[in-house]
């Protein structure tokens, strides 16, 4: 064998022998390479899995709140459609109505028409006086409703009883005959062709009546045998009358005379020199209004007897028998008694001079001032003080049992009325004129129609308002004390 062929021979063997063990060294790279490859195919098919069960679980979510929305839509829808069903039910009723209201217009038009045409003729035909007051009859029979006027023209007879009639209209004949006569100018109306006039006496009547009973129009409509706007119109009316004729002459501020005498009673009553009257805040409730709710609403009344309560306020000055000599109407019943009496023409007529040397006695509800004399109202009295406030509380005897007579008088005043706001003024006026009128003519309340007032007593912020008030109080009441005009009735 050539040295060349041994040389080949021998390259071979050594480049197998080079080949066999790079093998070996390439194994393990490769497998290593490949566990490495499945556990990324591992975690991108666990990934692909997961994101489809995510995909899955946002389809289903959507599939439910899909399924939500169009069972609300077809809620709405229904309730849509049944609203708007029942919506033309009710206009095709009102046109159906209006159209039968219209035809039936149309045809009491007709037949007016041919009665008044038939009135007409006869009226030609016949000329005395017999025939022209039965023309006349005819026409007013279609322009009146016939309504029963019975029971008022029981109490209007002269055989009726006086104290039936006073229970009904708290007051006697008498004095209702005078209340008629001096307001029969101001409230009279002539007769027209097509009806008669409502004579004096029923329309006072139909006001005061409404003013006793507080009972609404349609019974007092029943009553009198009135239409019910009638009633209203005439309530009005006559309170009106009552302001413009009657206040004048029985609510005025006393004369010097007059005056003269209201201090020698109360100091007959309380042994406190120079009293001219005595002062008492009450509340008249009322409906909610709609304007200036918050002002009307009565915290306190509402508090006590668990119900929302409004009202406005009348504040009034009493002589010693009960009888009102001032009257401020209508401020808002969240306003405390120190503002309204602040607010009101007394407050300007002291304020004017009017006053001075005189004292209006008045609760704990007001301040202190040079013309208004209160009790004390601190904690720890001595007993000249407790004495005092005995006397005091013996002259606001005479100012609280007068409004428990006019509201029991009046019953209109103990609930909520059908008045609107800006005629309660008016309507509250005249209760008071009228309740002057009976007190001046010693027309006595009945007993059962007493009453028991409850009136929150609010203590102003400023209770005194003058230094020299201060010292003149002190001043009365050691005198009182001296002078054993004082008694000892808080020591029992």
């Amino acid at each position: 064998m050539s040295s060349s062929n041994l040389q080949s021979k021998r390259r071979r063997k050594r480049s197998d022998c080079l080949g066999d063990g790079g093998d070996e060294r390439d194994e393990k790279p490769m497998v290593a390479k490949t566990r490495g490859l499945k556990e990324i195919i591992t975690s991108l098919l666990l990934l692909e899995e997961q994101e489809k069960q995510e995909r899955e679980e946002y389809e289903r979510e959507e599939e439910e709140s899909k399924s939500h929305l169009e069972a609300n839509h077809k809620k709405r829808t229904r309730v849509m459609w049944e609203f708007f069903s029942t919506a033309q039910h009710h206009q095709s009723a009102a046109e159906q109505i209006d159209g039968a209201r219209k035809q039936k217009g149309r045809a009491n038009t007709r037949t007016a028409a041919a009665a008044i045409a038939a009135a007409a003729a006869a009226a030609e035909q016949e000329v005395d006086s017999g025939s022209s007051r039965t023309e006349k009859t005819a026409q007013r029979r279609l322009w009146v409703k016939n309504r029963s006027t019975a029971w008022w023209d029981e109490c209007n007879s002269a055989d009726f009883p006086d104290e039936e009639f006073k229970k009904a209209f708290r007051m006697g004949k008498d004095t209702f005959e005078m209340i008629c006569s001096e307001l029969s100018s101001a409230v009279a109306r002539e007769n027209t062709m097509l009806r008669d006039a409502v004579p004096v006496k029923q329309r006072v009547a139909v006001c005061i009546w409404r003013l006793a009973t507080g009972e609404p129009l349609r019974l007092v409509s029943k009553k009198f045998g009135l239409g019910i706007s009638t009633c209203h119109k005439l309530v009005l009316e006559v309170c009106t009358a009552i302001k413009t004729v009657l206040m004048p002459k029985y609510l005025q501020w006393p004369d010097e005379t007059k005056i003269t005498s209201n201090k020698h009673e109360f100091e007959m009553i309380s042994g406190i020199p120079d009293v001219v009257g005595s002062m008492y805040t009450t509340h008249i409730p009322i409906i909610a209004p709609k304007i200036s709710v918050a002002s009307y609403f009565n915290k306190r009344h509402t508090e006590r007897n668990q119900r929302t309560s409004y009202s406005i306020t009348v504040q009034g000055v009493v002589d010693p028998k009960g009888v009102f000599n001032d009257v401020c109407i209508g401020w808002p019943g969240s306003m405390p008694d120190d503002e309204v009496l602040e607010k009101s023409a007394l407050s300007q007529r002291a304020n004017g001079g009017l006053l001075n040397g005189v004292w209006i006695v008045g609760s704990s509800g007001f301040p202190l001032m040079d013309w208004v004399l209160v009790p004390y109202s601190q904690q720890h009295l001595t007993w000249t003080q407790h004495a005092f406030n005995e006397k005091v509380a013996e002259i606001q005897k005479a100012a609280k049992d007068a409004f428990a007579r006019l509201k029991g008088r009046w019953c209109c005043l103990q609930k909520r009325t059908e008045v609107k706001l800006q005629d309660l003024p008016v309507v509250l006026g005249a209760c008071c004129v009228l309740h002057n009128i009976c007190e001046i003519r010693n027309e006595e309340m009945d007993p059962e129609l007493a009453i028991e007032l409850i009136d929150d007593v609010t203590v102003p912020e400023v209770l005194l308002r003058s230094t020299t008030a201060r010292i003149s109080r002190d001043n009365i009441a050691h005198n009182l004390l001296h002078h054993n005009h004082a008694g000892t009735s808080f020591l029992s």
